[in-house]
């Protein structure tokens, strides 16, 4: 037995074994990500090649990513990546992990995308058509050098030496799509996911954090969306251009937003690793939801869309505060996959 090869499924089931008695609480599944980030094999393809031995690298890999596994560290930051929707992210310790809960967030945001593009025109302005002169429409062939022939006789077309009317300014092109301001944009699952899933929609995703503001550039790299996605670096708004401020169709936020008192209650794998920047939402939970709320209305269309994740708790204190404030059509709130209130959608007056 000491010179039984380790192949796949030898280390598959020692891992899974291993694993449960650390308390994973899906040992198997964390056994099959770690085999699959180590060998390059999808979870599919692991159980079509049990007999293939792992090379003495992909052992000493292997070894390292359990023993990190074993003391409680996040798959996501033993792997370095993180399946996210349609998209799959780079993840690293000091930027939070994203959640399949935040998935509902996105598909508010993208309800808020799709009203502004069906309404696009009314919302950004539209691009008049050209004036139509009516009388070359009727005398399109023998245009008449006199100017309009349908005034009556006798009546100055021109006055003598008047300069004739200026050129009408050529219409301002506004650029198809809408914008949408992500704050908080942590790996960028939620900016990259709208600019992957809406093509053409532009996206300004702000960060405090530094290191959160290189990991989604990079992410926003390695997808290809340079030209859909700007990341910046800032509290909330303050590093966005205050030319866009009014001009965006939704705000989307995942806010710290554990009350303190919750936070020391949380899983040792959660507080024990992911940065408390990005979870502690002060006394009720609510503290920078209720500066983006006040942000809110000077970076929104008249009709735009306000979508935040919040703590199951006080989402509906956040729907409240939402309703007090003047210049809301709406504020609604949403379950997540697991039936609980979570996200926090209000709507603009028009």
């Amino acid at each position: 037995m000491a010179n039984e090869a380790w192949t796949v499924k030898r280390i598959l089931e020692w891992t899974r074994g291993y694993l449960e008695r650390k308390g994973d609480e899906h040992p198997r599944l964390s056994a099959e990500w770690l085999i699959s980030d180590v060998t390059g094999l999808s979870r599919v393809q692991i159980y079509m090649n049990f007999d293939k031995p792992l090379t003495p690298s992909k052992l000493d890999a292997m070894h390292d990513a359990v023993v990190r596994r074993g003391r409680g560290e996040p798959l996501q930051y033993v792997t370095g990546e993180m399946p996210f929707r349609h998209i799959v992210l780079h993840c690293e310790r000091g930027v939070l992990i994203p959640r399949p809960e935040t998935e509902v967030l996105v598909d508010a945001a993208l309800e808020g995308v799709d009203a502004a593009t069906l309404t696009f025109p009314a919302i950004l302005g539209e691009v008049p058509e050209p004036a139509q002169d009516k009388a070359a429409d009727e005398n399109a062939e023998g245009a008449s050098p006199f100017g309009d022939v349908s005034a009556e006789k006798g009546e100055a077309l021109v006055e003598e030496g008047a300069k004739p009317a200026a050129p009408a300014e050529p219409p301002v092109l506004v650029e198809p799509g809408c914008r949408v301001l992500e704050i908080g944009t942590g790996t960028g699952c939620i900016a990259l996911s709208i600019a992957s899933e809406r093509p053409g929609t532009r996206v300004v995703a702000t960060d405090l954090s530094p290191q959160a503001v290189a990991l989604a550039t990079r992410n926003r790299d390695a997808l290809g969306l340079e030209h859909a996605v700007t990341v910046v670096e800032g509290d909330l708004a303050s590093a966005v251009d205050p030319e866009l401020m009014g001009t965006f169709a939704v705000l989307v936020s995942n806010p710290p937003y554990i009350p303190s008192a919750v936070v020391p209650t949380l899983p040792q794998e959660v507080i024990g690793y992911e940065p408390g920047l990005a979870l502690d939402g002060g006394e009720d939970g609510l503290d920078v939801f209720r500066r983006i709320l006040e942000l809110a209305p000077r970076a929104l269309l008249p009709g735009g869309m306000l979508c935040c994740e919040l703590f199951e708790d006080n989402v509906g204190t956040a729907a409240e505060l939402v309703r007090a404030q003047s210049g809301w059509a709406s504020a609604d709130v949403r379950e997540d996959l697991t039936h609980r209130p979570r996200v926090l959608v209000a709507v603009r007056e028009e």
